[in-house]
């Protein structure tokens, strides 16, 4: 290949990095034209599978900043340049090549770190990017519901409890004044003042009863 050639397959490499995902890594060694075609059928427009010539992969993998891709970069390589969901693209190859154990998935790139061949299964196991979000979409719509109701309950417990007191004053205006059953302060100040003559009254009975003993203690001592 002219230096030309490779400058510009390199750069469509660069590219199909830099635009991807994330990137699966497999041998093709054995396969029929035909299953190549059924391949890349079944990634659809979820990724791109192109095979690539392992020096020219290395030399744009080290212009992106990927590391530890060269020992993946061995036999007839393909690269299945992740457009959509990871994830998914992952689970369709690795059913593939169950089918197909022609293919095999060497490793592969995520996020700029290169990943094995069993973290790429791992990867595969993992639910779908559509699964994970509805099961937070339905987490978070039970947590809302939750929150709702623990904040109406107070409210309306509240509200209830108004209402109770509202009726409880129209019955006992008392209430208002000094809770329930309480007299009002300015109700209790006339039983204070006819209770104060009422004591006067007392004291003074007892002072002609003082005089007269003195009195008669005078006399005896005479």
């Amino acid at each position: 290949m002219a230096r030309p050639e490779k400058t510009a397959a390199v750069a469509d490499i660069v590219e199909s990095f830099n635009d991807s995902a994330g990137a699966v890594l497999t041998e093709y060694r054995g396969l029929t034209v035909k299953q190549l075609q059924d391949l890349r059928r079944s990634l659809g427009e979820n990724a791109n599978y192109a095979v690539v010539k392992n020096t020219l992969a290395k030399i744009a993998a080290t212009e992106v900043g990927i590391e530890g891709f060269d020992d993946l970069l061995t036999g007839p390589t393909a690269i299945a340049f992740i457009n959509g969901d990871v994830v998914e693209a992952a689970k369709g190859l690795r059913d593939f090549a169950k089918a197909n154990p022609a293919l095999v998935i060497k490793g592969g790139v995520l996020d700029g770190k290169s990943l094995d061949a069993a973290e790429v299964a791992k990867l595969a196991d993992l639910e779908s990017r559509e699964v994970l979000l509805g099961k937070l979409a339905g987490g978070m719509l039970a947590s809302l519901s939750q929150a709702v109701y623990l904040l109406n309950a107070p409210l309306a417990q509240a509200a209830r409890l108004a209402g109770a007191l509202e009726a409880k004053a129209t019955e006992d205006p008392s209430i208002l004044a000094g809770g329930a059953g309480t007299p009002a302060a300015a109700e209790e100040s006339p039983a204070a003042e006819e209770a104060a003559p009422a004591e006067e009254t007392e004291a003074a009975a007892d002072v002609p009863a003082a005089e007269a003993a003195d009195e008669a203690s005078e006399s005896t001592d005479a």
